[in-house]
This record gives structure tokens, sequence and C-alpha cells, in this order.
């Protein structure tokens, strides 16, 4: 469920078509389409997005999922998606059929698709200059402004637009409100729809229709008390706090920011400022919309307590309710903290919030672009959800609803969300139908990133940039993740020395840049950014490469159960049209690539062979993404420090990144046991309880920095070596860094913090490892 894409700089479409002039096309007339500036600049912000018309894409699946979504948009009948606005203003609905689904006229919270739409068709004019998606936003737009013309004849107070009486916001205030609606969601819809028109399109008409419907609505919460509007906010209100935001920065107007923090809600946002994760049990996109906004407000106000919000919202929920794909939620609501193995389920990962994760990883980017492990989830996510959302074999790019994560899952086959389990061109309009037309249409919106004359790398795919402000041309090529190389050629006014940054992913090790056929001596350190500066010449290419390898990724519940990645991608096993009634049990040594040019495997599971492939392009059979390994390692063991006599374990039985490894009693407990797991001349430790390994804070080369476990994403300071001291003991150093695990200040005490330290022949510094 989504608000309009934000747009904090000039937005300018270069090489596309004029705009004609017809009966209610209030358009500017420039030719390039420059979109409309906002007044106020975003606080806190040094990175920022491309114009939406300087990135497009080519040849790739990326594109074609924009080209069937495209079609959709093109082929639509706008007369059908007014029905419901023009019955309920009073208004002839002009001979056109009614939509079922989610916007029948009977369907609670019809039109909430519109606004979709309209920002939908915004971004394609903006990106393609297509003109016919501009004219379908126009005619909507102008028919709209008809029906909140007709508010007084209809019995509405000035300003009202929408499909359902305006009586239902009186019950919503009163609490009485039973049919289902969520009023507030859908106006949240059709206000972003139309400030994406107003700004993208550059629509006089459409900006009047939004000030009048944000004027309506900060009459109608202006009239509550504080806990009048807090009670009313029980009931899901979309992003109402972040498109009110946007409209305080797009017209500098102090009334849009009052109404936006009247939609601040204190029992979601209080636990979160204090970094607190009380989710379980909460309707998941009901409460990722709020975060977006506090990133929104923070970026309106500089009250650093919105950031605080939005960046721990990101944190929780990536670190604690996410599964493999990127994607959140069961059954549409958040379950307890790291409860991933009891909810593999038909029903895992609504669509609409990863889309809306995705939306709030690219605000907090902007806040902090040296942070890495952002757009290593927003990859992730991007990459093995929301690329495979659509079906491919649809000329109108129809999408999932949910992504199953059950054994022998399959695309397409779920709960039938009224129009079935794809999305159809009439009669479904889900939620996430509508976040993904905005999805399919904006690909190409994070890819680039710039910071002054700094170009930043974050998205591995091909695509051209048309930097216009400097007048420089870059074009990525790659195969991407079918290869692990992408080139990226610059040309233009390239003159100068300036800076391109590369994100080096934080499941690659070994990443080599170089220019023109030369590798650089640059610092390529896994889940950071490589920066490369140089005096450019026109011509200039940009090798990176991002070798690859597998790994397994436990649930955070369970280290026995774990799915499989190549680099960035989820690997599935094909089941064809055979059912599972549990995870495989998988051979994890038997994993083999078989494609040169695909991301083909084989593996042994249950015994038998399974062809593994992209988990993104797992359409057409069943599916299985996680796989019983079965504690496959040689079993678990305990660390035994030789200067205490104590066994290493996690703080307070913590299973959350970050948790700080310790000594303590051999009390039997489970994070006392760890697997310890072959890599190569190495070997990582997994936590039996946790599923985490061990690794150094912030990979840290110094003395004295806290061990700690973390996701299994390849970093090398998740490494180490055993070195057999030949009396039974080890010391076991960090691949990273070179440092010792020990034990601080060589402290024998219980619940002493185990660190890294250099090899000074202190007993703390030796280990035995035993049976667990």
């Amino acid at each position: 469920m989504s608000s309009s894409f934000n747009r904090r700089r000039l937005l300018q479409v270069t090489g596309a078509a004029a705009v004609a002039s017809a009966a209610g096309y209030q358009f500017g007339g420039s030719t390039a389409h420059a979109a409309i500036a906002p007044v106020r600049p975003d606080l806190g912000v040094s990175a920022h997005p491309f114009q939406f018309g300087e990135v497009r894409l080519t040849a790739s699946r990326w594109l074609d999922n924009q080209n069937r979504t495209v079609n959709y948009l093109r082929f639509v009948d706008v007369n059908r998606l007014l029905y419901n606005f023009r019955a309920n203003h009073r208004l002839s609905t002009n001979g056109a059929a009614a939509n079922g689904g989610w916007d029948a006229p009977s369907f609670p919270f019809r039109t909430h698709m519109q606004g979709h739409f309209l920002s939908a068709w915004a971004q394609v004019y903006a990106v393609t200059g297509d003109t016919t998606c501009r004219d379908k936003a126009a005619h909507l737009v102008a028919e709209l402004a008809k029906c909140q013309a007709n508010n007084a004849a209809a019995g509405f107070n000035t300003g009202y637009l929408s499909g359902f009486p305006e009586s239902d916001f009186s019950a919503l205030e009163a609490r009485t409100l039973n049919n289902g609606n969520v009023p507030y969601y859908c106006i949240h819809k059709t206000l972003a729809g139309l400030l994406d028109v107003w700004r993208l399109m550059e629509s006089t008409q459409a900006r009047d229709v939004l000030l009048r419907l944000a004027g309506w609505v900060d009459w109608r919460t202006g009239r509550l008390t504080g806990q009048q509007m807090q009670t009313m906010l029980q009931t899901e209100f979309g992003g109402m706090n972040a498109v009110l935001a946007d409209l305080y920065q797009q017209t500098g107007d102090t009334r849009w920011l009052t109404a936006a923090q009247r939609f601040d809600h204190a029992a979601v946002f209080n636990p979160l400022a204090a970094n607190q994760d009380q989710l379980n049990g909460l309707h998941a996109n009901t409460q990722v919309p709020k975060w977006i906004g506090a990133a929104r407000e923070y970026k309106a106000t500089g009250t650093t307590r919105y950031r605080d919000i939005a960046g721990n919202a990101w944190n929780t929920c990536v670190n604690a309710h996410t599964y493999v794909i990127g994607g959140n939620s069961q059954a549409e609501h958040f379950r307890p903290p790291h409860a991933i193995a009891g909810y593999l389920t038909k029903d895992t990962c609504e669509s609409c919030n990863t889309f809306n994760m995705l939306k709030l990883t690219r605000e907090l980017f902007t806040l902090d672009p040296t942070r890495a492990q952002l757009f290593d989830y927003y990859e992730r996510a991007w990459l093995n959800q929301m690329i495979g959302q659509q079906n491919p074999a649809d000329a109108h790019g129809h999408v999932t609803y949910f992504t199953s994560l059950n054994p022998g899952g399959r695309r397409g086959v779920g709960p039938a969300w009224g129009g079935g389990t794809w999305s159809t061109d009439y009669d479904s309009f889900w939620c996430c139908q509508g976040t993904g037309l905005e999805m399919h249409t904006a690909l190409m919106d994070s890819v680039y990133f710039s910071s002054g004359t700094t170009l930043i790398v974050n998205l591995f795919l091909p695509s051209v940039l048309s930097w216009s402000q400097r007048g420089i041309t870059v074009t990525q090529t790659t195969s991407y993740p079918v290869g692990d190389t992408t080139n990226l050629q610059v040309t233009g006014n390239v003159g100068g020395t300036w800076a391109m940054r590369l994100r080096i992913p934080g499941w690659t090790t070994g990443a080599t840049i170089s220019v023109n056929g030369t590798v650089q001596d640059i610092a390529t350190t896994p889940g950071s950014y490589a920066t490369l500066t140089r005096s450019w010449t026109s011509g200039d290419t940009v090798t990176l490469r991002l070798p690859m390898r597998v790994i397994l990724q436990p649930a955070n519940d369970n280290p026995n159960l774990a799915a499989i990645t190549y680099g960035p991608t989820v690997l599935s096993g094909n089941y064809g049209n055979s059912s599972l009634s549990s995870p495989p049990v998988l051979n994890t040594a038997s994993i083999t690539r078989t494609g040169g040019n695909s991301l083909a495997f084989t593996a042994t599971a249950n015994g038998a062979t399974v062809n593994l492939g992209p988990f993104h392009e797992a359409h057409g059979h069943n599916y299985n993404v996680y796989w019983n390994t079965g504690g496959q390692g040689g079993g678990t063991s305990r660390l035994v420090n030789v200067g205490s006599g104590l066994v290493l374990g996690i703080q307070d039985m913590s299973t959350a990144d970050g948790g700080r490894a310790l000594q303590w009693q051999d009390t039997g407990t489970a994070d006392h046991n760890w697997e310890v797991v072959a890599d190569g001349n190495a070997v990582r430790f997994r936590n039996a309880h946790s599923g985490k390994v061990l690794g150094v804070r912030d990979m840290s080369t110094a003395d004295n920095a806290h061990v700690l476990q973390w996701s299994d994403n390849g970093t090398a300071d998740h490494r180490w070596t055993l070195l057999d001291q030949g009396d039974g003991t080890y010391k076991i150093r960090n691949v990273h860094s070179g440092k010792l695990l020990g034990i601080e200040n060589n402290s024998t005490g219980a619940g002493a913090f185990a660190v890294q330290d250099p090899d000074n022949g202190t007993a703390d510094n030796r280990w035995r490892i035993s049976s667990g």
C-alpha cells in the first residue's frame, strides 16, 4: 500500500513529446516536461535520487516487467475507474461498467486503486513520454474535479472526494464504523496520485483537486481532540503523514505539516522511538507507511525523533521479521521476533509490505549513503520478491498478493482475494495490484544516486543514466546476477576529477574494480562502498567484479532450516507439479552449478536430484525455498576458554544481529552450542540457538573490538582459522583482522565479553573445542 514516490529536486524529462492541449488538460507547456520543484529542500539529506527521466532501463528482465505494466496502463478503461467516484458524487456513470474485486460498488474501500493508477501513469510519462498514459491521467483528474465540484448536490462537504459516502468518516470518528472500510487509507492513495500528477506532469488541475481534498482532511481532523485523533488512528490510514508532509515540502504551507503530524500514531511511534520491538500481532502494512511518514517528517522538520523512529523500524523489521527473499509478515501480520521457521505458509510476504520497505530504505539511504547494508537489503527484496511478483506470461503484467514460502509453494496459487490468485484486468484491484503498478514503472529509480559531484552506483542492471546537470552519460551493461561483472562506460562532459562510489555487497569477497582493463588499488571491503576517484576521459569503462558463491542462510529461529543463496539470488528447487509436506532434507555438499550462462544448479534432497534456479524465475511449477539441512557440519561444539574454563555464549541468549558473545558457566543452554561450518581453508561458527555466525563489530581490525553474532552474509570477519597448538587447544584467528578470539581484559569472570586480541600468548586467547 503506497504513497507517492518522493522527488526533492527539479525533475527534467528529456526527449519526450510536447504536451497536446485539450479541454480540461491543464499542463505546463514545456516540451521538456520539467516537473514542479518543491519549495522546501529536505533536511538532513546527503544523497539524492536522479530525476525520473534521467535513468532508463535497457533490454533485460527488468525492462520486460516495465513494458508489461505499461501495456496494462495503456489498456485500462478510465471510465470504469471513474464509476464509483461518479456514482458517489451523484453524477452519471456514462454507461461505464462497474469493476469487481476491491473496486466493486459494494466493496468498503472502493476507489483506493485509482491513486495508484495516477502515480503509475505519471511515472511512465516522466520516464518515456508516453502520451497515452499522460492522457489517461489527465482524463481521470478532469473527471475527479467534476465530482468534487458536485459536492453540494451530493450532500458532501467542500473538497471531499471518494467512492463512498462521507458518513463513513463520521462513523470512523465515533468508532462505530463496522463495514470494513479504511477511509483515510483510500484518501491517502488519491492524494498521493494527485501529487504525482502535479509534480511529474505539471498539471495545475491535479494541484487544485489535491489542495481541495487536503483542505477537507485538515478541516475534518482539525475538529478532533488529540485523544479522538489517536483513537481514530487505530484504523488503518495508509501514509497520510507521509503525503501531507510531502505537500508541506512541495508548497511550504505549514498547514499541511500540522495536518501531517495529527497522523503521528503514538501507540506505534513511542515504542519505536525507544527502539522496542512491539510489532508482534500488528497488521504489517498498516505500520510500514507510517514509518515512511516518520522519515518524511524528519526531512521536513529536522526532528531527530522522527529519524530514530524510521531507522529503528527498518532495523527491527529487516533483522527480526524478514524472510530470506526480503519480504515480511504472515497472513498480513507481524509474528514474534525471529519467528520464521514456524510461519512458512501460503500467505507470507505480502507484496505491499515489501514495496513500502523499499521506499523506506530509499528514504534512509539519502540520510546515510555510506550504509551499504541498506541497499544489500533493497537488492535482496527487489530482486527475489518484487521482480518475481509479476507474471511473465501475462501481457498485462499481473501480480501476486502474497509470495508463498510453504514447501511446494507456487506463485499464482494461494488465498484468492476476490479476483483470483493473479491480479486481473478488472476483477481484483487489491492493494498489491496497486503498488505493483508503481513498482514496475519505477524499477530504475534507485540504480544511481548523486552526492555533489560523486556518483553512487547501488544496483547492477542494464541501464543508461543521463546526468543532465553535468552533461555525463553512464551506460551500464551486465548479465548480473547470472554473471558476476558489470561494466559502466562514462561518456560526455566527463572532464575533471570526481568520484564514483560502487556498492560492494556483504555477500561477496575478493571484489575487484578495473578501469579500461587495469585493476585499481582500491579497498573493496564487503558490506561497504568502494570509492574510485580519478580524472576521467570520455569513454572510460569501469568494470566491477563481484565473485559469487553458495551461502546457506539459516532461518532466524532454526539453524537447521536454511535457504540457499548465490550472490544476491535466492535459489529455489523446481518440484514441477509434485507436492511437499515438509522441507526436503538437503545434502548441502551436493549443490553444484550446472549452467555457465544461467543460474542453473542441482542438488540432492530427500535422496533425489533436484534442479535449483533463481527464485524470481520460479514460475509455472511448485518450488521449495527453505531446506532441512539437518545440522550438517559435524554436529555442535562448545568453545571453552583456557584462561577461565568458561564457555562462549550470547548475551541474554539473544537471537538478534549484534548480540554480544561472552563467557559463562556451562549451563547447557543452546546458545552455548556452536556449529563449526567448513568454509574453504577457514570455518564459520554458527550459534545453535540463534542461527547467527560469529563476527567482529563493524568489521573492525582494532584490538579489543567486541565479537558478536550476525546474519551470515559472507563477510571476511565471519571467517576464522583454527591454529592447532598441539596440546588439544586452538588459537582462533579472524580472517579479516588477523586478531585472535579472546576475552576482554583477560577476565576469568562470567559475563566478560569476547573481543579480538593481538597474539600475545595469554591463556584467554586459547580455546578447547569440545563436543556439544
